[in-house]
């Protein structure tokens, strides 16, 4: 198991805009980048956000709705190195108040180079993930909303592999007259089928909690995303000298509570243009060891509609030396036809 440990370990370096693992989580941490450019940019985690864009279901699939009629949108994200993510998800109306949605997302982490037990090279290798998802909501009343994910998760890490399944379900409630959205989402609940070897890896399992508000008729919104909620203290690393890391916590109060929340503004002046800017202290924090600039923790994104196609695009720089783009394009079929 010692070079399953070492390559998660390379890779969930590489996934710096979560820095899950130093929470001492698994190996399915890329579970929490997100396939939608409209979330990343709210700081990639939103659970509130409310828009006929099927992306939206990856993050809380009480967001998935009848109104998104029948829709195909495609993700594209150059991430930190040489990974790249790419996805595709399909949703329609399941009569007035129901809808489905169907989606795959391959995640390759680019070149890499592996070593036995003995520190020997073995050559190179290409770690990948594949997520199959189906989807489902359902309207309870006029303003609540509930609905269920089911995650078909494949993982090739060189010579290992495995499988496992997970379910996210999540409520939303939104107030149209008051342009406010909450919402709680149990997200990666279950476990592998398959293991890499003896043991089993956890997946990452969280709690969200999330609430959205439009400020009056200036078409800016307000949103603040509560994550990470099963474990208050939240580890990260720091270098000693000699370059040996080491894990820490945070004592401070404030400190540990603002790790757990990601703030986010909109400004969406009509329902075919958005920009949008967020930050994620917890983000910023974990770059604390990985010569983090003034970027860190802050992200960006805009969307635009024109016809029956819409297009979005977000950016953040976690890392002096690593920008991040997601890009979506969306497409809806009935107004094509």
């Amino acid at each position: 198991m010692k070079a399953i440990r070492i390559i998660s370990a390379s890779l969930s370096i590489g996934i710096a805009f979560s820095v899950s693992a130093q929470t001492g989580r698994s190996a399915y941490d890329f579970l929490t980048i997100p396939g939608s450019s409209h979330v990343y940019g709210l700081g990639g985690a939103n659970i509130t956000v409310i828009d006929d864009d099927v992306t939206l279901a990856e993050q809380n699939p009480a967001l998935l709705g009848p109104e998104i009629e029948r829709q195909v949108a495609f993700s594209y994200m150059h991430y930190i190195g040489s990974s790249n993510f790419a996805g595709v998800r399909y949703g329609m109306a399941a009569g007035e108040h129901s809808a489905w949605a169907a989606g795959i997302r391959y995640l390759n982490y680019g070149s890499m180079m592996g070593y036995d037990q003995n520190g020997m090279e073995t050559g190179t290798f290409t770690p990948s993930d594949i997520v199959v998802e189906g989807s489902y909501s359902h309207d309870f009343t006029y303003r609540l909303r509930g609905g269920i994910n089911i995650k078909g998760i494949y993982s090739s890490y060189e010579q290992y592999s495995a499988f496992a399944l997970a379910a996210d379900v999540g409520l939303n409630y939104y107030d149209d007259e008051r342009d406010m959205s909450l919402s709680v989402v149990f997200k990666n609940m279950g476990g592998q089928i398959k293991r890499f070897e003896e043991s089993y890896d956890r997946l990452p399992f969280d709690i969200q909690l999330g609430w959205m508000k439009g400020m009056g008729d200036s078409g800016f919104s307000l949103s603040v995303t509560a994550w990470h909620l099963t474990e208050w203290n939240l580890p990260y690393y720091e270098h000693t000298e000699d370059g040996v890391q080491e894990v820490k916590l945070h004592t401070s109060f404030g400190k540990n509570l603002f790790r757990h929340l990601i703030f986010g503004v909109q400004y969406q002046p009509s329902d075919r243009f958005y920009v949008d800017l967020a930050y994620n202290y917890k983000t910023r924090s974990d770059m604390g060891g990985y010569q983090r600039n003034f970027l860190s923790g802050f992200s960006a994104g805009l969307g635009i509609k024109a016809g029956a196609f819409s297009i979005g695009a977000a950016y953040a720089m976690p890392h002096k030396s690593a920008s991040t783009v997601m890009l979506n394009l969306g497409m809806n079929i009935d107004e094509i036809l």
